[in-house]
């Protein structure tokens, strides 16, 4: 069982969907409950009364799953949470575009995040943030090559799996 330092975290923290916000509204509930419980747990037995959000805070990152909390910005307010690492979403990313047929093809970033194609797949709603990413990690290994069209929204990738 994994700790953080005298503290026995719950089987459940090294379930990666456990760190996925879940689409069923019971399971998102009782996820919910479970991370209030946690924090509220961890609190009260190390003694935290406040939590900076300008501060590390352990129980947002979990290296065994490799998953952790990424602050955005400099004032630390907003923080962008990785379920899977970036390599794990250009995995998922080249495997939609297997399933798509779309191994020379063309699509948009946002087809990709909000296509018909998409649905029903991780990608669907994907962070912009964190799709980008992952392109740009396939693209270092010249998997596809992205192009900029006339506004965001045209931005492109080219594909070459």
């Amino acid at each position: 069982m994994q700790t953080l330092g005298d503290f026995k975290l719950p089987q459940f923290f090294n379930y990666p969907p456990y760190f996925t916000l879940q689409p069923v509204r019971d399971t998102r509930d009782k996820q919910i409950q479970l991370w209030k419980e946690l924090i509220l747990d961890y609190c009260r037995t190390q003694k935290i009364f406040v939590i900076g959000l300008e501060e590390e805070f352990p129980l947002f990152a979990n290296p065994a799953i490799e998953s952790r909390a990424e602050w955005l910005d400099k004032g630390h307010k907003k923080c962008l949470l990785l379920w899977h690492r970036i390599q794990d979403w250009a995995d998922i990313i080249l495997n939609f575009v297997r399933e798509n047929g779309l191994e020379d093809g063309v699509t948009t970033i946002e087809e990709m995040r909000s296509g018909i194609e998409s649905r029903g797949t991780e990608l669907h709603g994907i962070d912009r943030t964190i799709l980008m990413r992952a392109l740009k990690l396939l693209e270092n290994k010249g998997k596809l090559a992205i192009f900029k069209g006339t506004s965001t929204d045209d931005e492109g990738v080219k594909f070459s799996v």
